[in-house]
């Protein structure tokens, strides 16, 4: 498993490297077959101090990517909220294959990303195309693109994953009738899921 720690506008001591390697190495525990993990602080002038360090720790695995951050004000601090955070993901997501059984039977390809295209609107040009859309002035809009590469998923799977990623909602292809969908996080730990059914 290789361990990647980086810094952005800051600076990683060897002590920390070696308690973040230390931590990191523990995961195997709870999730086989992680090949890479990146840890990244990056320090930023936020207007609460307590929000001064983001760590940001992504593990890449044959599966769905997993992903957990934190803030804090000081780099330790906000690395091992980052990492309690990274724990329970991965226990929830371990609790959940226990009662779904079967949950992951299914070949499915590699969802990591493959092609990550970002864009953003220019300010000099008076009018210009932006993913797409032909934008006027020097308005607001910054757009970024993401591509990925994923296989149809069933709704237990598309849950799965949202709960590794960490995030309040989920796109995916429903393996069932083709139709693209959404799950997304409620109030009170319940789930909903939207489908869109397209016309020609």
């Amino acid at each position: 498993m290789d361990i990647v720690v980086s810094g952005r506008h800051c600076t990683v001591g060897p002590d920390l490297k070696e308690l973040v390697h230390e931590r990191i190495a523990t995961v195997e525990r709870l999730r086989d077959r992680v090949i890479r993990v990146e840890v990244e602080f990056s320090a930023s002038e936020a207007r609460n101090p307590s929000d001064a360090i983001e760590v940001q720790i992504t593990l890449r695995s044959k599966g769905p990517v997993v992903r957990a951050e934190s803030k804090a004000n000081d780099k330790t601090l906000a690395f091992e909220q980052a990492f309690d955070r990274l724990k329970v993901q991965l226990r929830k997501a371990a609790d959940r294959r226990k009662t779904h059984r079967g949950l992951r039977t299914a070949i499915v390809e590699d969802p990591t990303p493959v092609t990550v295209v970002e864009e953003e609107a220019e300010p000099e040009v008076s009018r210009r195309e932006v993913a797409g859309l032909v934008v006027d002035g020097d308005g607001p809009l910054v757009v970024r693109v993401k591509e990925f590469e994923s296989a149809p998923l069933t709704l237990a799977q598309a849950l799965d994953e949202m709960e590794l990623v960490g995030h309040d909602f989920f796109l995916y292809q429903d393996a069932e009738t083709g139709r693209p969908s959404v799950v997304y996080r409620r109030k009170a730990y319940n789930y909903g899921v939207m489908h869109l059914n397209v016309t020609k």
